[in-house]
């Protein structure tokens, strides 16, 4: 892969609680999903069932008969994802900061595919690193050195956003410029920059200010 330095950031972003608004899915999409149709699973066994499908090591459709559910259901309980607000004025203006963007996931392979498909992300978001294709989650290490080398170029050419302070601090600490997204502006950012709205990414200031840059003009 390449070593020569971007002369504008890769923006890698979070999905769940960045590219959509829910950020604990499990916790407040998920269950509940499986509570109104009619599962029986325990919180902490639907839990375990989705970090196992997150982790690649069952599909989706093992995970919904785990936890006593038809398959054919997987559709509806996507359609409770919606987009963060701000998420497409970011994508349309986007190629005047950045080199590119790229979405850095814990999720189902299959989920992800789906809802990058359904909300038409796939064309601004060319490359997807999702742990239930990788075999790793955030925070481990190893899943940002798995998008890095795919990415091509140093850690420092990649800017990351994610609204879990963990996640960030093993990113930094890897080499990545690091910011946290916090609409409620509620959560301790851990000495990383905060923003609260994704249009704050198109201001050439904050962008700088992140990855040690000269604003572009």
């Amino acid at each position: 892969m390449s070593r020569v330095r971007r002369s504008r950031p890769v923006l890698a972003l979070d999905a769940m609680g960045v590219l959509y608004e829910t950020g604990d899915d499990v916790g407040e999409l998920l269950v509940p999903f499986a509570r109104r149709r009619g599962s029986t699973a325990a919180d902490a066994e639907i839990e375990r069932a989705y970090l196992a499908a997150s982790y690649g090591q069952i599909d989706a459709p093992h995970f919904w008969e785990r936890i006593g559910l038809a398959p054919v259901l997987e559709d509806d309980y996507l359609a409770g994802h919606r987009l963060s607000p701000g998420v497409r004025e970011l994508l349309d203006g986007a190629t005047d900061l950045f080199d590119s963007v790229c979405c850095l996931s814990n999720d189902v392979a299959a989920w992800s595919a789906k809802l990058r498909k359904s909300h038409a992300l796939e064309a601004a978001i060319p490359r997807w690193f999702v742990s239930g294709e990788i075999g790793l989650r955030k925070p481990d290490p190893g899943i940002y050195r798995h998008m890095r080398v795919h990415l091509g170029g140093p850690s420092s050419d990649i800017l990351f956003v994610d609204d879990r302070v963990p996640n960030l601090d093993v990113a930094r600490r890897l080499g990545l410029h690091t910011l946290l997204f916090d609409p409620s502006a509620t959560t301790e950012p851990g000495g990383h920059p905060r923003i609260g709205r994704l249009e704050d990414l198109l201001d050439p200031a904050v962008v700088a200010r992140a990855t040690a840059r000269r604003p572009r003009r």
